[in-house]
């Protein structure tokens, strides 16, 4: 099958360092409980400790290289459970090699990987079940089985509510109510019942149920407290917003022409289904039906399609389901020399694809992210109060520095909306910055100077910049100083009065 000739060129794709800097709390979670010396919102529930503890066990036998070669190896058996029965001719593998390309960067190792992976379990294994006409000891042993995913998807991530959403749909459109034996249709309802109820099986059940709702308050704003976490971190904003502010132009204006086309052909495709149900109801003998495998699968294009729309973190639910779609692509008319052409625009993807290979490192840590170095200059001089930190470099330090505790990390579910606020206007604001330091004895800070780098107006100020007298009297007021430096990130100190 085709599908063999994409799954390599994806895995080769997914090799590329750690640039994602939520991986390091989480491997400072498995090891230790990361409690920042900052609030948190109360309760607390740990929701990836499971995709944690394998993280950190994959960590543990071979750094950041074996970590890169899993991710890969995992987003590998992600495309070939959606992928299955897709790419039947070259043109559908043609582009999706070029799409997998371009996107290469979603294949980050993050929770949304194991909650791809089950839901192409989902995707593969529902459909089956629910039509039935096998034994009963295959089908509960089947249903066991789903029910342990389950179990183990909700101490992944909370996307794990996406799991019995595909198993309701799965009943409502794959099962025969109507001529289906009533045994089997009352095992369906009760197997999806159970994967709803799975949360309270954990011992944190009520706040594990209720995550779902939390963290899609938190993208989408529902609540006036959640609205700055919908427009302030980037990954929560829509590929149209990220488009018209110019962010990775390109890149989003594939990802806005993706989702738009799996709208748009989910939306005519499944109008066009209807219609055909509407003639056979009106026409006994009209014998035309919609596979409802398909029907299913439409559905899930348009969902992830909508959701892609919305977010851009959800651009990597929806390009698996996208790419089975492309697979399915029957071009005829195309030129004999038109496969010369694509041979050539993939060897030349290889190409720069080699040549970015050459940038990494053997530790396949992106340094430019995180303070791999200034991080080994803060172990080697300590301080004594506490440190403030970006939001992005927190995890890291957590994870090789755990005796400094930080200012916070990526884990925003974690802080209310004043408290974010807050951090945010710290960066527009150096006065209030330095104040709110002297109050809450923190002597040390850390900025990134190049990626995400939103504090350039603090870090000129705590420079002295002659540009800037007002602020200038401030930081000397402070009596803050320049302690390390290098390429990607300064650490400055507050001397002691």
């Amino acid at each position: 099958m085709m599908v063999r000739i994409f799954l390599p060129f994806l895995v080769a794709f997914a090799l590329f360092p750690l640039t994602d800097t939520d991986i390091w709390w989480h491997l400072a979670c498995a090891r230790d409980w990361v409690t920042p010396w900052t609030p948190v919102r109360e309760p607390v529930v740990n929701i990836h400790e499971y995709f944690q503890n394998l993280v950190a066990f994959v960590y543990g036998l071979g750094g950041a290289p074996f970590l890169v070669a899993f991710k890969a190896l995992l987003w590998g058996a992600v495309f070939a459970l959606f992928l299955r029965g897709s790419f039947k001719n070259w043109a559908g593998v043609f582009l999706g090699i070029v799409l997998a390309f371009i996107f290469r960067y979603q294949f980050e190792i993050r929770p949304v990987v194991l909650s791809l992976l089950f839901l192409g379990i989902y995707w593969n294994v529902l459909p089956w079940l629910v039509k039935g006409g096998f034994s009963w000891q295959r089908k509960i042993a089947v249903a066991l089985g789903l029910c342990l995913v389950q179990w183990i998807w909700c101490k992944c991530q909370g996307l794990y509510i996406l799991g019995p959403l595909f198993a309701l749909v799965t009943a409502a459109i794959c099962l025969e109510w109507r001529g289906e034996k009533k045994c089997h249709i009352a095992f369906v309802i009760l197997f999806v019942i159970v994967l709803f109820a799975m949360p309270f099986f954990h011992g944190e059940g009520m706040l594990l149920a209720a995550y779902p709702f939390e963290l899609l308050n938190r993208l989408l704003g529902l609540s006036p407290s959640a609205t700055v976490f919908a427009k302030e971190i980037a990954e929560n904003r829509s590929p149209f917003t990220l488009l018209m502010e110019g962010e990775n132009f390109w890149t989003s204006l594939v990802m806005v022409a993706c989702a738009l086309t799996g709208f748009i052909v989910s939306t005519v495709r499944l109008i066009r289904i209807a219609k055909i149900r509407v003639m056979r109801r009106r026409m006994a003998k009209l014998q035309v039906a919609a596979d409802k495998s398909l029907l299913l699968k439409l559905l899930s294009l348009l969902t992830t399609a909508i959701l892609a729309l919305v977010a851009e973190r959800n651009f990597v639910l929806f390009l698996p389901v996208f790419l089975y779609f492309v697979g399915l692509l029957e071009i005829r008319s195309l030129p004999t020399y038109s496969k010369y052409i694509a041979i050539a625009v993939v060897m030349f993807i290889l190409g720069l694809w080699g040549r970015s290979m050459t940038a990494y490192d053997s530790s396949f840590v992106s340094c430019q992210r995180v303070p791999v170095t200034a991080s080994q200059w803060m172990k080697e001089h300590p301080h004594a109060g506490r440190l403030f930190n970006d939001d992005r470099a927190g995890g890291y330090l957590a994870f090789v520095n755990p005796g400094d505790s930080i200012y916070m990390d990526g884990r925003f579910i974690m802080k209310t909306a004043e408290f974010f606020r807050q951090y945010l206007h710290f960066a527009d604001d150096p006065a209030r910055f330095i104040q709110y330091s002297d109050s809450a004895g923190i002597d040390r800070a850390i900025f990134p100077l190049k990626y995400y780098a939103r504090w350039g107006k603090v870090v000129r100020v705590l420079s002295q910049d002659q540009t800037l007298s007002q602020d200038q009297s401030l930081s000397q007021k402070a009596k803050w100083r320049q302690a390390y430096r290098d390429e990607f990130f300064v650490i400055f100190d507050r001397e002691n009065p």
